[in-house]
């Protein structure tokens, strides 16, 4: 691997750093870099904040969104629109969680060259540009790119990186693996041209364990939904989302068997299931819709533990990736969970979705704000939605939902 002197030196200074607040630690000449487009609320920025990293840039469109940035990041130069920067300073590592609105099942389906998920294109302009210094790269999105067109999303990336003479990796990780009671699986892709980045991406794996059986755990699921799918989570709740199958970005509900209660986490609980520190998006509550701006914001971000994990593989010196079990990726293959690209050569990786596998954390008891009972009007509009639809679900959650609407209608007359 072609580590250069200066980058390793810096590397060895921070593998095994303690958590660094560079909003009041001064920068010093070994830190190592990172800017982040379509940035977010920084979940990518914190996550590298928390290995070491100083962030130089982040950019941002969103009103609500820039607001977070600033109040988090006010060391950072923080910019608008990508389609507006002429060139990214010289950093160790570029993020992007470009736009999943054309590549989620969800979504609009426009796939790659959708009018928001397209704009992916800037960050390979970007890179394109002369005298671009930049030794990571680090992008994510929704798995369903993979399936979307036949993986033309995916296909896409790696094909422009490869013709840029990068390589390149990727796997989805489910944060669940980190010990967050989420179940959020993303795609994860780092590529460089000077590193063969399958060690760091792809070198460790823990393995997804056997489900568990509910037995008395809460269960999260989505009350927006009910037609086509609940979400449905055993010990977590479903992976938070900007948007819902009602146009309402909002927290999923939770059956406590235990507790006889079905109900909806405050803001700060869903913050920290995205790994953030509870009034991470306080400063959104100003703008317009401000609360439910919060759960937009939430849902769309990165997950902190996620990207630490990122930025420590990359830190970190790594053997040689051993590729002897892999497959070769030709032809019209469809594209897999995991992958890679370097020498001229694909490949299919054998790596979970579980790179770690962390003390797992119990829903019930991970979440420390007050629990609202889910409304009369959102529970019984899903359990409707959910005896006309034909689904399977667990007939004891049936009978705790329809008790649910009873009681809450029976609350409402009084």
């Amino acid at each position: 691997m072609k580590y250069d002197s200066t980058f390793l030196e810096r590397a060895e200074k921070l593998a095994d750093c303690p958590v660094i607040d560079c909003t009041t630690t001064p920068v010093g000449p070994t830190a190592l870099t990172v800017a982040g487009l379509f940035a977010g609320i920084g979940g990518f920025e914190e996550g590298f904040r928390r290995a070491g990293y100083h962030t130089e840039l982040l950019a941002e469109t969103d009103e609500a969104a820039s607001a977070v940035l600033e109040r988090n990041f006010p060391n950072a130069r923080l910019l608008g629109d990508v389609r507006k920067l002429t060139a990214v300073p010289r950093v160790d590592v570029l993020t992007a969680g470009f736009p999943c609105q054309d590549l989620s099942q969800v979504g609009r389906c426009a796939g790659i060259d959708g009018p928001n998920s397209g704009l992916v294109n800037q960050v390979f302009e970007l890179l394109a540009k002369p005298g671009c210094q930049v030794r990571w790269l680090v992008l994510e999105n929704v798995p369903f790119m993979l399936k979307l067109d036949r993986g033309r999303a995916i296909k896409s990336l790696a094909t422009r990186l490869e013709a840029m003479g990068w390589s390149w990796a990727y796997r989805i990780v489910d944060a669940r693996c980190f010990g967050l009671p989420q179940r959020r699986r993303r795609v994860i892709l780092i590529a460089s041209q000077e590193v063969d980045p399958r060690p760091a991406l792809l070198g460790v794996d823990a393995k997804r364990p056997a489900p568990k059986k509910r037995g008395q755990h809460a269960c999260g699921f989505y009350w927006t939904e009910g037609n086509s799918g609940i979400g449905w989570a055993v010990n977590a709740i479903p992976p938070l989302k900007g948007g819902s199958g009602v146009s309402i970005p909002s927290s999923p509900a939770i059956w406590f068997p235990r507790r006889r209660v079905i109900g909806t986490t405050a803001i700060e609980d869903a913050e920290r299931l995205q790994g953030f520190d509870p009034g991470w998006t306080a400063a959104a509550a100003n703008t317009k819709r401000g609360q439910r701006q919060r759960w937009r914001l939430v849902g769309n971000a990165v997950s902190t533990p996620v990207a630490e994990w990122v930025a420590r593989r990359i830190t970190g010196l790594h053997s040689s990736y051993d590729d002897a079990g892999d497959l070769p990726f030709v032809g019209n293959m469809k594209w897999p969970d995991a992958a890679w690209g370097h020498d001229g050569m694909r490949g299919v990786s054998r790596a979970s979705d579980w790179p770690e596998r962390r003390d797992q954390l119990h829903l019930a008891s991970f979440l420390s704000g007050d629990i609202q009972p889910l409304s009369h009007r959102a529970a019984a509009g899903f359990w409707t939605r959910l005896q006309r639809s034909g689904l399977r679900y667990d007939a004891h959650f049936g009978d705790a939902l329809d008790a649910h609407v009873q009681r809450m209608a029976k609350i409402g007359e009084v």
